[in-house]
């Protein structure tokens, strides 16, 4: 069954990546589950999502006893190493998506997807024009807030009742060296280990 969830409106100020910020402490989080089987994860993550009248904002809160990466630079692949992702299609047609992705030292990347013949494009020279981020981090977790400008992503700001398809997604790396397993966890869980499973991406609602 495709996931559903409402987006509800708020007032924003500045990014904090806090759970406990007057803006989230009411707004129902979703988690996300072994992309491949649905099961719990070892390592949770609790995703918010709220809109105002500028911007999609959106907070992962992900456990973790060792929240690492290496990669600094804007585009690099940050899906090498641990991160979260959202995915986001604001037509509804699953014709073009866009990926946002952010590691825990804070590094962005940032893809639109097209549909083509042989499958689904990358366009990596796609920059999301104002997106601000944020990442703070403690023993046991990291928490990373985004907040994306409509006018970079669709010609219309929602309204309320509006539909986008959208995923959010995580890639835990618990050891280094790799000689654990990564753990892929996702909010709709596509049923393999590829999150670029469009036909999967769950239903979020725009409300006041």
């Amino acid at each position: 069954m495709i996931p559903r969830a409402r987006c509800p409106r708020r007032e924003f100020g500045d990014l904090t990546a806090d759970t406990m910020n007057a803006a989230w402490r009411d707004v129902e989080p979703l988690f996300l589950a072994d992309a491949v089987t649905g099961a719990a994860p070892k390592q949770g993550t609790q995703v918010r999502i709220a809109w105002d009248s500028r911007e999609w904002r959106i907070l992962f809160h992900a456990a973790d006893t060792d929240a690492w990466a290496t990669l600094t630079q804007r585009d690099a692949p940050l899906y090498e190493e641990e991160t979260v992702e959202v995915f986001f299609d604001p037509v509804g047609d699953l014709e073009s998506y866009f990926e946002i992705e952010v590691n825990p030292l804070g590094a962005v990347l940032d893809i639109v997807l097209r549909k083509s013949r042989s499958g689904y494009k990358a366009d990596r020279a796609w920059d999301c024009a104002g997106l601000r981020t944020r990442v703070e981090k403690d023993a046991t977790s990291w928490t990373t807030e985004l907040a994306i400008p409509f006018a970079s992503v669709t010609d219309r700001t929602p309204q309320p009742g509006a539909i986008w398809r959208v995923n959010f997604c995580r890639i835990d790396l618990p050891s280094r060296d790799g000689s654990i397993a990564r753990e892929l966890t996702a909010w709709s869980p596509p049923g393999r280990a590829n999150f670029h499973t469009q036909e999967r991406f769950g239903v979020i609602e725009f409300a006041e």
